[in-house]
């Protein structure tokens, strides 16, 4: 590759490459891509190999240490790894958190789906912003009353930064290299700051994504707890009978360029992103209940950056959670920014949680990739269990 360290402010980023492994075998854009055409719901039960159903699943929802969810989005094959195509040895690869394995994986697939193999890329100015939120190998492994189970590589296979820092040793990436935890935006805030970081000339290429595992079931117990999860194990976004999301894991990663030099090279362009933005949303009626005035304000600034009248916007890729408070937030702050007299055409809204679950940090760079991958084939994939509209949403 070659250098150049010139700030690009204001230009759009183009997805050259991409990397999955999803529920459903959604292994590469070409499977999930071909997954959710086909309309594919991947949700199943709890695997065995996770943990057993009946010692923690009750279908009466807020039992203490119980969940009323047997439901998942599950990728297959999470324990295995080739250390050695790594150059990792046995030992070490024990010690990692699968999360660390996967991205591993999706970024090296995310790389060669660019056109790269790994010699150009070494020495490069690549940065590497990956949203993880969820350590439950770190419980797995970690014993208090057992100290010498600690070996040599516990802390690198378990802290959240390296999950970033990994693949900058490994592929020898000497840019920006840092993980973000913003719960179900991770990566999503991730892919910004990596966008912000092209333009600003601190790298010249960068690998952006997020990544989700589900070990144990500490987590799908406090969700239950708090009554988000979805009892029946389906994602109903948008619908009159949405009762609750439904958990998944899996890992995504992009590559990012500027678009001038995706352009130069000759690069295959999934999509252009010309814009982003970032804020939070303050004292809301609860700490997990979203805010409908600060999600406006967040898209008029996310137009603004793209330099777009929010009039043009065709599809909204939505968090789309199925959950009754959530949904009908997330759509009136879509459809005042977005509707209006003045729009002459339909505005598309979907959710890819219908099909795989909700990712948690690692939902955004699904939901990312389903719209680039959207652009690219130019068709937009059926959205799943919906039958009656939410009463609470004024589409």
């Amino acid at each position: 590759m070659t250098e150049s360290k010139q700030p690009t402010h204001g230009e759009p980023i183009a997805i050259t490459g991409i990397g999955c492994r999803l529920p459903g075998g959604a292994n590469g854009p070409r499977a999930f891509w071909d997954l959710m055409m086909r309309g594919v719901d991947a949700i199943t039960e709890i695997p065995a190999d996770r943990w057993s159903i009946p010692a923690f699943y009750d279908p009466e929802q807020g039992l203490p240490g119980k969940t009323n969810s047997k439901w998942g989005g599950f990728i297959d094959g999470i324990d295995q790894f080739d250390p050695g195509f790594f150059g990792i040895s046995p030992r070490e690869a024990a010690a990692m958190d699968p999360q660390q394995r996967l991205l591993l994986e999706t970024s090296w697939e995310a790389i060669e789906d660019a056109g790269f193999v790994p010699d150009p890329v070494s020495g490069s100015r690549t940065g590497v912003f990956v949203g993880i939120s969820t350590f439950d190998y770190c419980r797995i492994q970690a014993s208090y009353r057992d100290r010498t189970t600690i070996g040599t590589h516990s802390t690198t296979g378990t802290v959240l930064s390296i999950a970033a820092n990994r693949i900058s040793y490994l592929l020898n990436l000497q840019g920006p290299s840092l993980v973000v935890d913003t719960a179900c935006s991770s990566s999503l805030v991730g892919v910004h700051l990596a966008c912000e970081s092209l333009r600003q000339g601190e790298c010249q290429m960068a690998l952006a994504g997020g990544v989700n595992a589900i070990l144990i079931p500490d987590t799908f117990i406090g969700f239950s707890r708090m009554s988000m999860l979805s009892p029946d194990g389906r994602c109903k976004a948008f619908d009159a009978r949405g009762n609750g999301f439904v958990r998944g894991e899996g890992a995504g990663v992009i590559v990012l360029k500027p678009l001038s030099a995706a352009q130069a090279a000759g690069d295959r362009i999934y999509a252009v992103i010309r814009g982003s933005a970032v804020n939070q949303d303050g004292r809301t009626s609860s700490l997990t209940v979203p805010g409908s005035e600060a999600q406006m304000q967040l898209i008029r600034e996310a137009c603004a950056s793209a330099k777009i009248d929010p009039i043009e916007i065709d599809y909204v890729e939505a968090h789309g959670t199925g959950t009754s408070i959530g949904d009908p937030i997330e759509t009136s702050a879509i459809g005042t920014v977005l509707g209006g007299p003045s729009r002459k055409r339909p505005c598309v809204i979907g959710s890819v949680k219908t099909n795989i679950g909700h990712l948690e940090a690692g939902s955004g760079i699904a939901g990312i990739i389903k719209t680039a991958l959207v652009l690219h084939h130019g068709e937009v994939p059926p959205n799943l269990h919906f039958e009656k509209p939410n009463p609470h949403i004024d589409f």
